[in-house]
């Protein structure tokens, strides 16, 4: 029940001994995720304590997938070596990189998604600037709170950090196969539409909520996906209805101009792709809760 990460997943921290990455890492074990090792090439042969659990250091990625059989990591650097950090996870073939960091400069986080595709698109990308992946009941790489949903039918992708976790929440009693939060800056690795395809081939995903955000055409685009795609009912939101016309709300990318990137142009959009789209978090929840009732 669950897509891109699972029980089974081997994970690494990038950063594991800096001060965000030693608090979500114990927050990560607290969660069931199996964190097998972290980075920090001036601390590799140490290993770190968590709660009774004793995490490896290594040098690189490299060896700590070679020593673990690690296919996930989690980075947590300074904006400044971002960028150095995925590009060590895509060179050394991770299968999914999930990278938290706040402020990386547009044109690293172009260059390492350069560097992904011209590599061959080994390495899936989540981020940068979000709250990483969580598959409730069995792992969370990331910042989501392992506490507010347990494991269920919903799949989830966001923009917004704080939206996830409200419709995690609101919906937790049905609960969540894995919710993804990709970011909100002009540009991130995986996509709403990445997401919506995994969720319509997870057998397990019975219902998806999308969450976007003004600016941009994303959720245009996601919408056209939907319309051809996705067979499974899809409920929708979208941040910044009351934003005014060129003024950046929160991420770097939500920001509107004249008519285009509007809320209502893209609640338009998905609804002319038969998405159910929620005016506020709370009735996006309650319209989910009546699509789950039916099934």
């Amino acid at each position: 029940m669950a897509i891109w990460l699972t029980k089974d997943s081997k994970v690494i921290v990038q950063g594991v001994t800096g001060s965000e990455g030693s608090k979500h890492t114990r927050r990560m074990l607290a969660a069931g995720t199996n964190i097998v090792g972290g980075v920090n090439p001036r601390k590799a042969g140490t290993t770190v304590e968590f709660d009774g659990h004793e995490v490896p250091v290594f040098g690189t990625v490299a060896e700590a997938m070679d020593k673990t059989g690690a296919d996930v990591t989690v980075i947590f650097v300074p904006p400044a070596f971002t960028k150095q950090a995925v590009v060590e996870a895509i060179d050394a073939g991770i299968g999914l990189a999930v990278v938290i960091t706040e402020g990386v400069p547009v044109h690293d986080t172009a260059a390492f998604w350069a560097h992904a595709v011209a590599t061959g698109n080994k390495t899936r990308i989540i981020g940068p600037n979000c709250p990483g992946i969580a598959s409730p009941g069995a792992s969370n790489a990331g910042i989501i709170p392992a506490d507010i949903s347990g494991s269920g039918r919903i799949g989830l992708v966001s923009k917004s950090g704080t939206l996830t976790y409200q419709l995690m929440y609101e919906l937790r009693d049905i609960g969540f196969s894995t919710a993804v939060g990709i970011g909100g800056d002009p540009i991130i690795g995986t996509t709403h539409i990445d997401a919506l395809a995994a969720f319509q081939d997870d057998p397990e995903t019975e219902a998806i909520v999308m969450i976007g955000e003004i600016g941009g055409d994303a959720e245009e685009r996601a919408a056209e996906f939907i319309k051809a795609n996705v067979t499974k009912p899809v409920v929708g939101y979208i941040a910044g209805f009351t934003a005014p016309p060129g003024k950046t709300m929160g991420h770097a990318g939500a920001i509107i101009s004249g008519s285009s990137g509007t809320a209502d142009a893209k609640k338009a959009a998905l609804e002319a792709a038969g998405v159910k789209v929620g005016k506020t978090p709370s009735e996006t929840a309650r319209l989910m809760r009546e699509v789950m009732q039916g099934r």
